[in-house]
C-alpha cells in the first residue's frame, strides 16, 4: 500500500484502503529491520497529499480472540496498541483512528464480556466497530440484520444491568481473501442502490475484509485489480469510500448514531426472553447452563469468521496456562500498582500479550501450541523472580 497509494493519488485517482496492523506484526517488522516499509507507512499516514486515502483501524496489540480473552487483558492489549501506534506515527496520526477491527472478527456474545469489550473500545476513543454479518443478531427477533450494507448500533448489556452502545459496521460473509483479492466489493455495490435511513435516501457502503497473506490470492491477484478497480471507480457514482469517511458524510445529513437500526451479539435474544438484564451474574450463569442443557448449539463462546473453531473448546491445554498466568499478571503486577514505565512491568506485559495471539490457539495442537505455552512459562518466571 506505501507504492500503490501514491502511485494512483499521482495519477489524479482517489483511492481508498483501511488498514490493521497488529502490535505483534508492527514489533516483528520493526525487529527483522525493515524500516523501508516503516517509511513507506509513514508517508501514507502523515503526508496531506496521501493520508486522505488512508484509515488506520486499532485493534488489540497482540491479535487475541475477544470472547475469550480475559476483559482486564483486552483491554491492556488494546492501549497498547494506541502506545505503539502513536509512537510511530505520531499522536495527530492517533487521534485520526477511530474504528476498531477485532482479531479474526471475533465478538464476544456472553453479555458481560460482550459489555466490557464495547466499553474498553468506547473509554478508548472508538467511534466505531467492525462486526461480522452472522455474528450479531436483530434485538426484537433473533434473526440476521435487514440491511447489512448500512450502519448499525452494537447495543451490549450486562448481567447487572450496565449498557453500552457503539456503532457498528457490516462485515459481509464470504469467501474473503479470494473476494476482496477480486474486488468483489466494488461490483456488488454497482448493483445496489440507495436505502432509507431516519428519512433520508443514503447510498450503502458494501466492506469486507481480508488477511493479507492468506491462500496466496491477495499477494497474487489483489495488486494489479486493486489498482485496475481503484482507477475505474475514481470519480464514478460508485466511489471507493473508507467507513469513518461515509460516517462523516451520514453525520452532515443530519443523521445520528440514535437513528441507527440496533444489533446485538448472537444468541442474546434467548437469554433477554428469560433473564432480565439487573438480576445479576449468578442468575445470569444459571440460565446459560440451562440454555445449553437445552440445547446443544446454544454456546456463549462468540463469533467469528471462522465458525467452525470454537476457539474454547480443545484449547484446554493453551487456556489453562493462559489464565493462569493472566491472574498471576493481575495479583503480581495490576493490583499491587507496579508503576507502567518500570522495565519489569513492560517486560512483564510485553509477554502476557504476546502469549494471547490468536495463531497459538488457531491450530489447537503442535508447534504453535507448543510457542504459546512456553511465552506462558517465560510470564510466569518474569513474575515469579522479578517481582
Amino acid at each position: 500500500m506505501g507504492d500503490f497509494i501514491p502511485q494512483l493519488v499521482d495519477e489524479g485517482k482517489q483511492p481508498r484502503v483501511m488498514l490493521e496492523y497488529s502490535g505483534t506484526l508492527l514489533h516483528g517488522l520493526r525487529q527483522m529491520g525493515l524500516n523501508d516499509v516503516f517509511d513507506n507507512l509513514k508517508r501514507i499516514t502523515c503526508d496531506p497529499r496521501y493520508r486522505s486515502a488512508v484509515e488506520w483501524l486499532g485493534c488489540a496489540w497482540g491479535h487475541p480472540v475477544a470472547p475469550s480473552t480475559p476483559v482486564q487483558d483486552f483491554r491492556l492489549h488494546v492501549s497498547a496498541w494506541q502506545h505503539h501506534f502513536a509512537a510511530i506515527f505520531g499522536l495527530e496520526a492517533m487521534s485520526r483512528v477511530r474504528g476498531f477491527s477485532p482479531a479474526e472478527m471475533a465478538l464476544p456474545n456472553h453479555p458481560d464480556t460482550a459489555y466490557e469489550f464495547v466499553k474498553a473500545l468506547k473509554d478508548c476513543g472508538y467511534l466505531w466497530v467492525l462486526v461480522q454479518e452472522h455474528t450479531v443478531e436483530r434485538p426484537e427477533n433473533g434473526q440476521g440484520p435487514e440491511r447489512k450494507h448500512l450502519p448499525h448500533r452494537l447495543i451490549c448489556r450486562n448481567a447487572r444491568g450496565d449498557e453500552a452502545s457503539i456503532i457498528a459496521i457490516l462485515k459481509t460473509q464470504g469467501s474473503d481473501t479470494k473476494l476482496v483479492a477480486q474486488m468483489q466489493p466494488y461490483y456488488e455495490a454497482k448493483g445496489l442502490s440507495r436505502w432509507e435511513l431516519a428519512g433520508k435516501q443514503v447510498p450503502p457502503l458494501v466492506t469486507q475484509i481480508a488477511d493479507g497473506e492468506n491462500g496466496g490470492v491477495m499477494m497474487n491477484e489483489f495488486p494489479s485489480k486493486y489498482l485496475e478497480v481503484m482507477r475505474e471507480c475514481s470519480g464514478s457514482s460508485t466511489p471507493a469510500m473508507n467507513a469513518t469517511e461515509y460516517l462523516e458524510h451520514l453525520f452532515a445529513m443530519g443523521i445520528q448514531e440514535k437513528d441507527l437500526p440496533a444489533l446485538q451479539p448472537i444468541c442474546q435474544k434467548r437469554i433477554w426472553d428469560r433473564f432480565k438484564p439487573g438480576e445479576g451474574p449468578e442468575r445470569l450463569a444459571q440460565e446459560i447452563e440451562q440454555l445449553k442443557k437445552e440445547d446443544h448449539r446454544f454456546h456463549m463462546e462468540g463469533g467469528s469468521w471462522t465458525n467452525s473453531i470454537s476457539w474454547v473448546k480443545g484449547y484446554e491445554s493453551l487456556l489453562g496456562p493462559m489464565e493462569r498466568t493472566s491472574s498471576l499478571f493481575y495479583e503480581k503486577a495490576l493490583k499491587p500498582g507496579v508503576p507502567r514505565n518500570e522495565t519489569r512491568f513492560r517486560n512483564a506485559l510485553f509477554h502476557l500479550l504476546c502469549s494471547q495471539t490468536s495463531c497459538y490457539r488457531y491450530w489447537g495442537q503442535g508447534i504453535w501450541t507448543d510457542y504459546g505455552r512456553e511465552i506462558c512459562r517465560r510470564l510466569e518466571a518474569i513474575l515469579t523472580h522479578d517481582f
